[in-house]
C-alpha cells in the first residue's frame, strides 16, 4: 500500500513538473507573441503614417485619383514603402496642369574689326554679319550670339483617345535692354541717318509683337498628324532651324543672320500671321503644308502657300520645300528726302514708317542631313526668284507689326533677281557634352536690271545694285554643355561681300570672335 502511494505521487509530481515546463514554454511563446505583435503594431503605424504623406503630395496626372493603400494588405504596404524609397527620375521642368513655362536667355562677348554701335531693340543686338553699316571696330556685349533669347508657354492635353489639344506662345526679347525683339523699329531708330551714323539693325519678322515668336493653337494626333492656327514659322524657317550646321546661330551662320533664307527671300516672312499649318508622318516619310491669308487690302504680305516632303532612313534626312509670297516686303531706313515727301502726303505712320521694296517670290528648298556615328554632314540649298509684285502697294500701307510703308519700290525687278544660297557644314560630338560645328555658306546673284548697267546681260562691279555678286562665309563653333541647363560657346564668323552684293557697303568683309553663355529652362 505504501509503494502503491509512493509510485502515484512520484508519477503526480513528474505530471505536474512536465505541466509546469509546458507552462513555461507557452508564456514564453506568448511573450514573443506579444513582442512580434508590438514590432508588427509599430510596422503598422509606421505604414499608416506613409500612407498618408504619399497621398498628401499631388498627383502625377491631374484629375487621376492616387489609389489608397489598404495597411491590412502586406503586399500593398511594401509596394507603397517601396515607392516612397525608390527614386524617381527628377522632373524639374515647370509644368502645371499640362501647361510648360520655357525659355532661353544668351548673353555672351564680341569683337568686330568692322560692325555698328549695338541696338537695343534689334533682334540679335548687332550686325554680327557683314552689312551696309558695319564701319568701326565693336567691342562689347554680344547677345542672342547663338540663340535668340525668349520665353513662352505651351501646352499638350489629351482630349480623346489619340487626339490631343496643343498650343505655344512665344515671345524673344534682347537681354541686354529687356525689350521686345523689334527687328523694324530698328530701322526706324536709323531713318533720316546717314550710313556712317547708323547703329545696328535688321529687317525682322519679329517687330515688337507681344507674341513675336509664336501665337497658336490646335489638334495633334500620332495617326492623322498636326493642324494648327495662327502665328508661327514658315515651313522654310524650319527647315533652316532643322538643316543648318550652325543651328540658326545669329553670330555663326548666313542663313540664321539673314533669315531671307528661312523666308522664302524676305525676312519678314519666316513667321507667318494669320496661318493654317498642317504636318503628318507616315512610317519614314513626313509631308507639311502651310498657307497664309493676307489680313487685310491694304496689308502685306499678302498670300503665302508652301508645301513640304521629305523621309528618313539610315541616318539620312532629306526634306524639299516649295514655296511661293505675294507682296514681300524687304525694309530698310527712310532717308531724309523720304521723310519729308511721307510728311507730305500725310500718310498714317502706325507703328512707324520703313521704306520698302515689294515682290511676289517664288523658291525652291533643297535640304539633307546625315549622321555617321558622332558626326552629322549637313547640306543645304535654295533657288529664289524675285519679280515685281502683281499686286503692287502704295505709301502707307500696313506691314508685319503694325508698321507703315513710307516708300515704296514696286518696280525694283524689271528682270526677275535669282538668288542662290548654299550652305554646308559638319558637326563633331566630341563627346556626350562637347560639339564642334564647321560651316560655309555661299550666295549668289544675277544681274537682273537692264540698260547700260547690264550690258550683254551680265555686268559685275559694286557700282549698282543690280549687278551678280557674292556672298561667302566661314564659321567656326565649340559648344560645352557644362551643366543641365547651362552651356558655354566660343565660335567666330568671317563673312565678304563682293561685286553687287558689295553695292553701298562700307567695307566688305568682317569677322566677328565670340564667346557666350546660355541659360535654358
Amino acid at each position: 500500500m505504501k509503494r502503491t502511494i509512493i509510485s502515484t505521487a512520484a508519477v503526480f509530481t513528474a505530471a505536474t513538473m512536465a505541466h509546469a515546463g509546458e507552462l513555461s514554454d507557452i508564456q514564453a511563446q506568448s511573450k514573443e507573441l506579444r513582442e512580434q505583435n508590438q514590432v508588427l503594431t509599430k510596422r503598422n503605424a509606421d505604414l499608416e503614417r506613409r500612407q498618408r504623406k504619399l497621398e498628401a503630395q499631388p498627383a502625377k496626372q491631374p484629375g487621376v485619383a492616387a489609389r489608397p493603400v489598404n495597411p491590412g494588405d502586406s503586399m500593398a504596404a511594401d509596394i507603397a514603402y517601396k515607392a516612397e524609397h525608390k527614386k524617381a527620375p527628377e522632373d524639374d521642368s515647370l509644368t502645371w496642369h499640362g501647361i510648360t513655362l520655357y525659355g532661353l536667355v544668351d548673353m555672351g562677348v564680341t569683337y568686330q574689326n568692322h560692325g555698328a554701335p549695338l541696338s537695343n531693340t534689334a533682334g540679335l543686338g548687332l550686325n554680327y554679319l557683314i552689312s551696309k553699316n558695319s564701319n568701326r571696330s565693336y567691342f562689347g556685349i554680344g547677345p542672342n550670339a547663338l540663340s535668340s533669347s525668349f520665353v513662352g508657354l505651351k501646352g499638350n492635353q489629351e482630349i480623346a483617345d489619340g487626339l490631343s489639344a496643343v498650343f505655344n506662345l512665344q515671345t524673344g526679347f534682347n537681354p541686354q535692354s529687356g525689350k521686345l525683339s523689334d527687328g523694324l523699329g530698328s530701322i526706324v531708330q536709323n531713318n533720316g541717318l546717314s550710313i556712317g551714323e547708323q547703329n545696328s539693325f535688321a529687317d525682322s519678322a519679329k517687330d515688337g509683337q507681344p507674341f513675336n515668336v509664336a501665337a497658336y493653337g490646335g489638334l495633334s494626333s500620332p495617326t492623322y498628324g498636326t493642324l494648327t492656327y495662327g502665328r508661327q514659322n514658315a515651313l522654310t524657317s524650319d527647315g533652316v532651324a532643322n538643316y543648318d550646321p550652325m543651328s540658326n546661330s545669329g553670330a555663326f551662320s548666313v542663313i540664321g543672320f539673314q533669315g531671307a533664307t528661312g523666308g522664302a527671300g524676305d525676312t519678314e516672312n519666316r513667321i507667318f500671321d494669320n496661318s493654317f499649318k498642317y504636318s503628318v508622318n507616315v512610317g519614314a516619310f513626313r509631308a507639311a503644308a502651310e498657307t497664309q491669308i493676307r489680313s487685310g487690302a491694304f496689308s502685306a504680305p499678302g498670300n503665302a502657300i508652301q508645301g513640304q516632303i521629305g523621309a528618313d532612313c539610315a541616318g539620312l534626312s532629306v526634306d524639299a520645300i516649295l514655296s511661293r509670297v505675294t507682296d514681300a516686303v524687304s525694309s530698310a531706313p527712310l532717308s531724309i528726302a523720304q521723310i519729308a515727301a511721307a510728311a507730305n502726303l500725310g500718310i498714317n505712320q502706325g507703328a512707324g514708317l520703313v521704306s520698302g521694296t515689294v515682290s511676289d517670290n517664288t523658291s525652291v528648298m533643297l535640304l539633307a542631313k546625315y549622321a555617321i556615328g558622332p558626326v552629322k554632314l549637313y547640306g543645304g540649298y535654295e533657288h529664289i526668284q524675285f519679280a515685281n509684285p502683281s499686286n503692287p502697294l502704295s505709301p502707307g500701307s500696313f506691314i508685319t507689326g503694325g508698321y507703315s510703308l513710307g516708300a515704296v519700290n514696286n518696280t525694283n525687278f524689271t528682270t526677275d533677281r535669282i538668288l542662290q544660297v548654299f550652305s554646308g557644314g559638319a558637326r563633331y560630338a566630341v563627346r556626350s557634352d562637347v560639339d564642334l560645328s564647321v560651316a560655309y555658306y555661299h550666295e549668289e546673284q544675277n544681274s537682273f536690271q537692264s540698260g547700260a548697267v547690264n550690258v550683254g546681260g551680265v555686268c559685275t562691279t559694286s557700282a549698282f545694285a543690280s549687278c551678280s555678286g557674292q556672298l561667302d562665309a566661314v564659321s567656326f563653333l565649340a559648344d560645352y554643355r557644362f551643366a543641365k541647363r547651362f552651356d558655354a560657346y566660343a565660335g567666330i564668323m568671317w563673312s565678304q561681300v563682293s561685286n553687287g552684293l558689295a553695292n553701298g557697303f562700307l567695307q566688305r568683309s568682317s569677322i566677328d570672335p565670340t564667346v557666350g553663355l546660355r541659360f535654358q529652362f
